[in-house]
């Protein structure tokens, strides 16, 4: 996998993890937007299936460790 793609699926994971403010998300439902988000970034850039399931793990991780790093708190 590229690593334009996994800058992308990271990106993707925070910032769609962030627009949750508002209903106080756990790790667990940032983590779960975050791989939607990568999946969906790695299949519309037209990426075979098994990079797709690394673009989920990386928005996952993403979006669950956001908060850690304060990117959306």
């Amino acid at each position: 996998m590229g690593k334009t793609i996994a800058l992308a699926a990271a990106l993707g994971a925070t910032f769609v993890a962030g627009c949750t403010q508002n209903i106080r998300p756990t790790d667990i439902d940032r983590g779960v937007l975050g791989a939607a988000a990568g999946a969906t970034i790695a299949k519309v850039g037209g990426r075979e299936e098994s990079d797709i399931y690394k673009a989920a793990a990386i928005g996952a991780a993403g979006g669950a460790l956001c908060d850690d790093v304060r990117l959306c708190e």
